[in-house]
């Protein structure tokens, strides 16, 4: 690698301190191939929606937020609108086929509108075709 881009990886790395050897092993095995990233993590949060209660709300909000967590650190290694756009339009998926009962809980009908809130402003940034597409999965999601 020339010495620039060495050294770009390097402040990345020191901005993520404590989560530098995942951010690394995403520049250096995952960013050649952005869709291949945005499958594993979708895999990673079907994973982990099998495991979520949704019987008792309290435990429903506690395991979506470790999922969202999760998924935000995802999108913050990767750095790009569209993969922030279709990670969280899959979460907000399995949180509507889920079968928890979003009204029943202020916190996450609040959490389910922020991540609506933020793939539209994800959305604004990218091409047009791309926000066409888009768009139109998040209208199933409202």
């Amino acid at each position: 690698m020339p010495a620039k881009e060495i050294a770009e990886l390097c402040l990345r790395l020191a901005r993520f301190k404590k989560e530098n050897k995942e951010l690394l092993a995403y520049l250096l095995f995952e960013a050649h191939d952005e869709e291949a990233y945005v499958e594993s993590v979708k895999a990673v949060m079907d994973e982990l929606f099998k495991e979520v209660n949704t019987t008792n709300l309290y435990y429903a909000k506690k395991n979506l937020r470790r999922i969202l967590r999760n998924v935000n650190k995802h999108i913050k290694y990767s750095g790009n609108k569209q993969t922030e756009a279709v990670s969280l339009i899959h979460f907000c998926t399995l949180i509507k086929t889920s079968g928890i009962n979003l009204l029943k809980s202020t916190v996450l009908q609040n959490t389910y509108t922020n991540q609506l809130k933020k793939i539209k402003a994800a959305i604004e940034t990218l091409h047009d075709d791309l926000q066409y597409d888009l768009l139109k999965e998040v209208k199933k999601l409202e």
